[in-house]
């Protein structure tokens, strides 16, 4: 199996922490990173194949990581020569398998990612996306008015729940094969054009555990609890 980590990023969300180093390689519980821990779990999920899209600071990842001989994987890179988005670096790879595996290089979580990409496959999807429920707390009463001021709705501190992309999705190879080469090309546009394009897009809600690791709050958080994350997601001691 394959998977596309994106790695590209220059992690401004996390700066001062990534001002030097690249976001993948931040890092976690002061003896590891965030890359070497997705890498690991790609490996024990079955993945033989991962490349890696890589931009600022590249050198230092490639440098790091290596071929993947440490994991028993083959890793390989393709550079963006300019930001791409988040899918346009896909457009730059002339090799991939019919489906395959994307995801964002910040990502902690104990998703089946072998599963999730099999379930891709077999129901024969365009592109499957991993959702996660996220609730966004208002610590403000919230009013509602009719255009003559009038108040019509009132909310003390109302919360609001919403499925959001994990950044990990499924892809088919003709999704790609689709795009113009070389082109800014982002996840927001792959959706708007999907819809609009009828395109078979498949929603997989998830309910385990997930961090964005390029949120600083998020960042603290695996930081603060990298003793219960091992046990979690599947990292020796």
């Amino acid at each position: 199996m394959r998977a596309i980590l994106l790695a590209g990023g220059k992690g401004t969300r996390l700066r001062p922490y990534t001002t030097l180093v690249p976001k993948p390689l931040v890092p976690i519980g002061g003896e590891t990173s965030i890359l070497e821990i997705v890498i690991g779990q790609l490996k024990r999920r079955g993945f033989t194949h991962l490349t890696l899209a890589v931009s600022h600071l590249a050198h230092l990842i490639e440098s790091y990581i290596g071929d993947g001989a440490r994991w028993g994987l083959r890793i390989d890179y393709s550079l963006e020569p300019e930001p791409l988005g988040t899918i346009g670096p896909l457009t730059l790879l002339k090799d991939l398998p019919e489906n395959f595996l994307v995801m964002n290089g910040d990502i902690l979580t104990d998703l089946d990612y072998g599963g999730f990409l099999q379930d891709h496959t077999q129901h024969r999807h365009a592109v499957s996306v991993s959702s996660f429920k996220r609730t966004i707390a208002i610590d403000f009463g919230v009013l509602g008015y009719d255009a003559q001021g009038r108040l019509t709705e009132f909310q003390e501190k109302p919360r609001y729940h919403f499925d959001v992309s994990m950044g990990i999705y499924g892809m088919s190879r003709s999704v790609i094969e689709a795009l113009p080469p070389g082109k800014p090309y982002g996840f927001d546009q792959l959706m708007v054009d999907g819809l609009q394009k009828g395109l078979d897009i498949h929603v997989r809600p998830f309910d385990g555990f997930w961090l964005d690791v390029g949120r600083p709050e998020d960042y603290e958080y695996a930081n603060d609890h990298y003793p219960e994350l091992q046990k979690r997601l599947g990292i020796a001691p």
